[in-house]
């Protein structure tokens, strides 16, 4: 049985699709799935970075409504969908390829499948990074400010456009502060990715073990979509709920633009149309105790509701963790754990459901021949 297990296990792996065949299906999954889910995450920007106090945004219904009725879709709900859209096909293109070249080197190296998944994916985020971290900060920015000389929130953010927004960070932060969240977001999604991936080969493999076929059909395809990313979503949030708590703490240090790992909040209003409520006095410099205003690029998970939480006075994670384990326990770890199980699950599960379909697809209509399939 054990010797028939390992010739399945060995034929499974042999189906390798050509390299061009999963970074399409990979882009294109990946993209899908977050345009799915940009709406859920403008929501959870606005919650996190809203500077007003009280809140304007609380229940996740309440902002879905406030957002769409004041604002509409294409500039409240959707706003900062360009540069989101074209990160995320370029990064998921770039994961997939780096994914798949990494996990298949790996394996043929002698190293155990389960140990190949998970340093691929951890691999290919890591590649991935520098695409995807300044659609990040753009896409963020653009989601808080909605749209153009907003009347109905004040951001401190007022960009006429993507490219706009682009050249105005450049021209009077720095081109440096396109990578805002740079180290906050590998901390977060490199091992988010590894444990996804590394779940997820192994889930399909008993499925298709179980099933006895390479195509286990849509419902299992989403089951293990979905709890792929939704298992690798609940033992990541820590890391999470760390990067939040970093990113909004008080931070005397910090210049009105954020020389932090995060995107923040300008405290000089960019248009005299939208007075912010964070204008400093002349000079444009901050009050000695100012507090900035970091914004989270990660996905909807920690948005915090109770403002009596710790404050971190660090920027270093582990030290985070250790905060908030001695004053809130274990359950402080675990802040916010429903809605990013619920996100991961849905955003996972279109993906890797899509990436499998369009690998199928293209099996039936190969781009390349399939005697290319190493290239």
């Amino acid at each position: 049985m054990q010797d028939a297990l390992e010739r399945e296990e060995v034929d499974l792996e042999a189906v390798r699709p050509p390299f061009i065949h999963a970074m399409l299906a990979g882009g294109l999954g990946g993209t899908t799935g977050d345009m799915l889910m940009h709406s859920l995450d403008t929501v959870k920007t606005r919650q996190q970075g809203d500077p007003h106090m009280p809140p304007k945004y609380t229940s996740m219904g309440s902002t879905y409504y406030t957002i769409w009725r004041q604002e509409g879709i294409r500039k409240g709900l959707y706003g900062g969908v360009k540069p989101a859209f074209l990160g995320s096909f370029s990064g998921t293109v770039i994961f997939f390829g780096t994914y798949e070249w990494s996990k298949r080197h790996l394996i043929d190296m002698g190293v155990a499948p389960s140990i190949s998944y998970f340093t691929a994916g951890l691999v290919a985020d890591l590649a991935a990074a520098p695409v995807y971290v300044p659609s990040e900060v753009l896409k963020t920015r653009l989601q808080l400010q909605g749209r153009h000389n907003n009347p109905y929130f004040n951001s401190g953010y007022n960009y006429r456009s993507t490219i706009h927004a682009a050249k105005t960070i450049a021209r009077t932060e720095g081109f440096s502060a396109l990578f805002y969240g740079y180290k906050a977001t590998l901390w977060r999604d490199l091992p988010f990715s590894a444990l996804q991936f590394a779940f997820y080969e192994q889930e399909q493999k008993w499925a298709k073990a179980y099933v006895g076929s390479k195509t286990i059909g849509l419902p299992l395809e989403i089951l293990t979509a979905a709890s792929a990313g939704g298992m690798a979503g609940v033992i990541t949030c820590p890391l999470d709920v760390v990067k939040t708590r970093i990113q909004t703490q008080h931070n005397p240090d910090t210049l009105p633009t954020g020389a932090t790992t995060s995107t923040v909040i300008s405290q000089k209003p960019a248009s005299p149309h939208v007075p912010s409520k964070h204008q400093t006095p002349a000079h444009n410099k901050p009050p000695p105790h100012q507090h900035s205003r970091p914004i989270s690029t990660s996905s909807p998970s920690t948005a915090l509701r109770n403002h009596s939480a710790v404050t971190l006075d660090t920027s270093s994670v582990l030290t985070g963790l250790k905060v908030i384990y001695k004053t809130e326990g274990f359950a402080g770890w675990f802040r916010g754990v429903g809605p990013r199980l619920v996100w991961t699950s849905v955003q996972s599960g279109t993906m890797l459901v899509l990436y499998q379909t369009l690998l199928r697809f293209f099996d039936d209509h190969p781009l390349v021949s399939k005697d290319d399939a190493s290239l």
